[in-house]
């Protein structure tokens, strides 16, 4: 463990800074990343530059790094030519190399304590069209609950303080993910992407955290990957419906083009938004795409003046 004190145990005393947008950072130092892989690619390639990224946002003022494997899984490796015995050791890679960027930054002075979340994306994610901003894929929860689970497997044995069910877009989808994580003996928290207040599949956030509420694996419940503007009245939601810590790690404010593969539009993201959040019940506070390192600095310097 890169701290003595768990994850769900500092929740109960402050307020933990996630790290921003892995893309964003790795794209910033120069690498390509316009491939159906994304970052996950880089885990074959060039796993240093994920280490550099980690350690860039450590560095900045986070206590979590989140790992590059939101886009990374077995079917998606397949369509690489990569076997499934070689995808596997890369998920554990993805784990490692957050936890080589823990050690260099306690080498180079940083003393607070560190973590770990390994990311699990959407299902969505792998298919890389966007989908994971629209849910309903046409799969049963079995199915999606059979996609998930070999993944989370792998992740959890590669041993992370916690694991990052991120990016949900529907509750199917969530249900299937609380239902993989059962017994993997590792917490989790459970992050939806939203849009005006419901799911980005249109369910009542109020359902959607439900769900978590008595999950006892699930240590925190949030949203991610969405704007700035939906935010707070998120927070309110999830910390009355479940008690649990709230997780917020909203996009710069630009939104996604899937078609072009770009971001349009310009940020709203503000470092002193976070204030408004803590006071609703966030816990875990960071930043998704397009967020980087200055971000999250800005964001760790505004929980400290709190």
């Amino acid at each position: 463990m890169t701290s003595t004190t768990t994850l769900a145990a500092a929740l109960a005393t402050r307020t933990v800074v996630l790290d921003g947008g892995m893309s964003n950072q790795l794209e910033a130092a120069g690498h390509d990343l316009s491939d159906e892989l994304w970052s996950a690619r880089l885990l074959a390639e060039r796993p240093e530059a994920i280490t550099e990224a980690h350690l860039a946002y450590f560095e900045a003022g986070a206590d979590v790094a989140i790992t590059s494997s939101y886009q990374a899984t077995f079917e998606g490796f397949a369509k690489r030519g990569i076997s499934w015995e070689r995808a596997a050791e890369l998920l554990a890679l993805s784990v490692e190399s957050a936890r080589e960027a823990a050690r260099k930054a306690q080498a180079k002075g940083v003393v607070r304590p560190l973590w770990v979340a390994a990311s699990a994306g959407p299902y969505g994610a792998m298919l890389a069209d966007g989908s994971e901003y629209r849910g309903r894929y046409g799969l049963s929860v079995d199915e999606l609950e059979r996609f998930h689970r070999p993944r989370l497997e792998v992740l959890a044995a590669a041993g992370p303080d916690v694991l990052a069910l991120e990016t949900v877009p529907d509750t199917d989808e969530a249900t299937a993910l609380l239902r993989a994580v059962r017994g993997l003996g590792v917490p989790a928290w459970l992050s939806y992407t939203v849009a005006g207040g419901r799911t980005r599949a249109g369910q009542p956030l109020d359902e959607a955290f439900a769900l978590a509420a008595d999950a006892d694996e699930v240590i925190a419940v949030g949203i991610n990957c969405c704007a700035p503007e939906d935010v707070e009245g998120a927070v309110e939601t999830a910390a009355r419906v479940t008690g649990k810590p709230v997780v917020v790690y909203p996009n710069s404010g630009e939104a996604w083009d899937a078609g072009a593969r770009a971001w349009t539009g310009r940020s709203s993201f503000t470092p002193e938004q976070v204030t408004g959040w803590r006071t609703s019940g966030a816990r875990l506070i960071g930043g998704c795409c397009r967020v980087g390192p200055e971000a999250i600095a800005g964001i760790a310097r505004t929980l400290t003046a709190a």
